[in-house]
């Protein structure tokens, strides 16, 4: 610890209030959560304070874990148990002593709910809103609120349920025509020749197998499809038969699709068709809701404009009897301008925002609120901006903190860790390395401490002038998904492309609504990871199977008692390590398991050693330490990838539930790389790494490219704008303002000749380089 964070809060910069005494600040004594190690250091109110670290040293765990944790159970218990019945139960966290706490607002980047009724109206009320100003100015008349509501029955399309599109299946993503069964015809996975499945349908006498299906009668042919469930007898054996169409549904998609693996999952996207709903144009909305208008425009249209089109709609209309609603609207609509999202419309499903601009979405309700002396608490809120929106961003917060607020903020751009009042870097490593305070003080201190932090804040990537040259090239034809506008691109092969652009321009659109499901391409993104409290790194990535067969050859028993799912489970927690207890009126509470101690497994499991280590023991290693004890095999293998891709602080055992949206795409993206791709994409890897590990992550992406990879990157950091063979820049704005590609070329060629707000942006990076 140096000597900076013993600093009394006047040696702050004086950009806010001065805390003058204790009681202006929040006093953390011996913090141990997760592997925070006995922390104690005091923060400032009514300022800015930065958390830095590399991934896992312990920020969030301070942070969210300690701080923000504490504070929200506190006000928890403020309410009757009756309340609290229907509230989540939070445990007091692992520390000796918080003071001075006030109450904390949490603004993550959590992903809003991926329900298909949920969209940025409903979510940020701003639909409420319209609908209430339409019952009340629309002509003609045609009752409450509720008729312009597509989860309302009085206001939904009822052909579509609400929902704007319909679903079809392909028939011929299904089937080959021109085979007959025998010769393999169903290209369905799971259905090939001589399988359980297959025989069923070659067995049934509807049709004969040596037949192509072209030459099917009709009746054959709807047999074949569509027969519902019926028995049929095969030999012996009463057989239940149903056609290939209602067979695929029930076995493949009525199931998540997040949850099946990834050739499941691209037969499914081929296999089912979504169509605008012809009866309501995907409008949602019935005859009525849209033949309503406000001067000549309907609810529908409103919803679809961009938010920045519709703002100046609403700020246009003049009705005194809904005054303060259409007040209160603007200031709602305004506020989604200011904070760059004004390129979202809100008829836009809440589930396909990225977590950056979920999170500014959260943020939007708290910036006209009147309350002050609270604390926010943000998670990476640059997530997603290019850099010329961060700027915009860093207002916010300052804005915030002038309201007499104090904002805690986990970042790693240097550009928000430039802006603070106060920093607090966590370290040196992390996990088990990590967990200390390495300096907790003003910024200038931070650049001379000599830590790994200080020392990065000013390294530069150089701008890349040898580039390699590119082996072919996969054309993008025709693009105009969501606001492109008929983009057509050629993306070079056997390089490392970054595709760029501010937030809103069509870099997603463009990228994840064309490569997709093209031969060799594999997507690593950071969409959630579904799965159970039981699913952790070691069952994802397959690591659990080796390590499960070295234990059994160890000690001549079978394998599946080294699993917490299986036959080596703990009887009193089922293999949780965990007992959940439901206290009726009283909200519900975990423990660890007395019988297991929440190691998970039986104690005769526990006896059992591989050298010298149970398989509790195993589990609680971070990546890095079972890289060193497991050496060779399918383990090593799989650790290796972990480690390449930044992971190595992660515990094996460690919940999915617990991993950051940029840790969950670099898990995904070691699966992969075990897999045979040509073309990898990722979309904003640096999400999470702290300014040490991008250099890591750019040798890796490297390393793939030499390998004869082509890799495809959506980002904005300019590390890794600087370091790419071959840049695309859409643009010029978001929104209707973007959709174009406006710069193509070299990094070395953007920062000589290219006006665009990436080319000004790297320019002046390489400059400070």
């Amino acid at each position: 610890m140096t000597s900076e964070q013993s600093r009394p809060s006047s040696s702050l910069p004086a950009s806010g209030p001065v805390a003058a005494d204790q009681h202006h600040l929040i006093q953390v004594r011996g913090a141990r959560e997760n592997n925070l190690r006995n922390v104690s250091l005091d923060l400032p109110k009514r300022r800015l304070t930065v958390f830095t670290g590399v991934s896992g040293s312990g920020k969030s765990s301070l942070v969210f874990g300690t701080i923000a944790a504490e504070s929200q159970r506190l006000i928890n218990e403020t309410y009757t148990a009756f309340v609290q019945s229907f509230m989540p139960s939070q445990a007091r966290p692992d520390v000796d002593e918080l003071r001075n706490l006030s109450a904390a607002i949490v603004v993550d980047q959590e992903r809003m709910g991926a329900n298909s009724r949920s969209t940025v109206g409903t979510v940020t009320d701003a639909y409420t809103m319209l609908r209430i100003i339409f019952s009340r100015l629309g002509t003609p008349h045609i009752g409450t609120s509720t008729r312009f509501s597509f989860n309302s029955a009085e206001g939904m399309c009822l052909p579509c349920e609400g929902l704007g599109e319909v679903s079809r299946i392909d028939i011929d993503q299904l089937v080959d025509r021109d085979l007959s069964l025998n010769e393999g015809a169903i290209t369905v996975p799971g259905f090939d020749v001589g399988s359980w499945y297959w025989q069923v349908m070659a067995g049934s006498g509807l049709y004969d197998p040596d037949t192509r299906l072209r030459d099917f009668t009709a009746e054959q042919w709807d047999d074949f499809l569509h027969k519902p469930s019926t028995k049929i007898r095969i030999g012996t054996n009463n057989i239940t038969y149903e056609g290939l169409v209602p067979k695929v549904q029930r076995v493949y998609l009525s199931k998540d699709r997040e949850a099946m693996r990834p050739g499941l999952k691209a037969f499914v996207d081929r296999a089912v068709v979504f169509a605008e709903c012809p009866s309501c144009g995907g409008s949602r909305l019935n005859e009525a809701a849209l033949g309503c208008t406000i001067d000549g425009v309907n609810i529908a249209s409103c919803s679809a404009m961009e938010i920045s089109a519709l703002a100046r709609f609403v700020g246009g209309l003049a009705a005194p009897e809904v005054g303060p609603l259409l007040t209160a609207l603007r200031e709602l609509l305004d506020s989604l301008v200011e904070i760059g999202l004004g390129y979202l419309s809100l008829d836009r499903p809440s589930g396909t925002l990225s977590g950056g601009e979920s999170q500014r979405v959260k943020m939007v309700r708290h910036l006209g609120s009147s309350l002050t002396d609270v604390t926010y608490v943000f998670d990476e809120p640059t997530t997603g901006l290019h850099p010329h929106d961060i700027q915009r961003m860093n207002g916010l917060l300052l804005g915030l903190r002038d309201k007499g607020n104090t904002v805690l903020v986990v970042e790693h751009k240097p550009e928000v860790i430039e802006i603070a009042d106060h920093v607090v870097d966590i370290g040196p490593g992390a996990g088990t390395a990590g967990g200390e305070i390495q300096y907790a003080g003003p910024l200038d201190g931070l650049r001379a401490s000599g830590t790994l932090t200080g020392r990065h804040l000013e390294h530069r990537v150089p701008v890349k002038e040898s580039v390699r040259r590119p082996t072919g090239q996969l054309p993008i034809v025709g693009a105009k998904l969501h606001n492109l506008q008929d983009v057509s691109v050629e993306v070079p092969l056997g390089v490392l492309t970054v595709v760029t652009g501010v937030a809103g321009s069509g870099k997603s659109s463009l990228i994840h609504g064309s490569l997709p499901g093209r031969d060799g391409v594999v997507v690593a993104d950071q969409t959630p990871i579904r799965g159970s409290r039981r699913s952790n790194p070691a069952t994802y990535t397959g690591l659990l199977g080796p390590i499960r067969t070295a234990f059994a050859k160890a000690n001549g028993v079978k394998p599946a008692l080294f699993s917490a799912n299986s036959a080596g489970a703990c009887d009193n927690c089922n293999g949780l390590g965990l007992v959940y207890t439901d206290l009726a009126m009283m909200a519900g509470v975990s423990s660890v398991c007395e019988q297991c101690e929440g190691k998970r497994f039986t104690p005769e499991v526990l006896e059992y050693r591989l050298r010298g280590r149970n398989i509790s023991e195993v589990l609680d290693m971070s990546v890095a330490e079972a890289d060193d004890f497991f050496t060779s095999g399918q383990a090593a293998a799989i650790l290796g990838r972990l480690t390449d891709v930044g992971l190595g602080y992660l515990r094996l055992g460690q919940p999915l539930t617990t991993l950051s949206g940029g840790e969950r795409q670099r898990l995904k993206l070691a699966i992969h790389m075990a897999e045979r791709a040509a073309i990898y994409v990722l979309d904003e890897p640096t999400t999470g790494l702290h300014l040490a590990d991008v250099d890591q992550l750019l040798a890796l992406l490297d390393r793939l490219v030499d390998s004869g990879n082509t890799v495809v990157v959506i980002e904005h950091h300019l590390a890794v704008m600087a370091h790419a063979d071959w840049l695309i820049d859409l643009g010029p704005g978001g929104g209707h303002d973007g959709g174009r590609v406006i710069f193509t070329g070299t990094p070395a060629q953007m920062v000589a000749d290219a006006d665009t707000r990436t080319a000004t942006h790297l320019r002046a990076y390489g400059q400070r380089g």
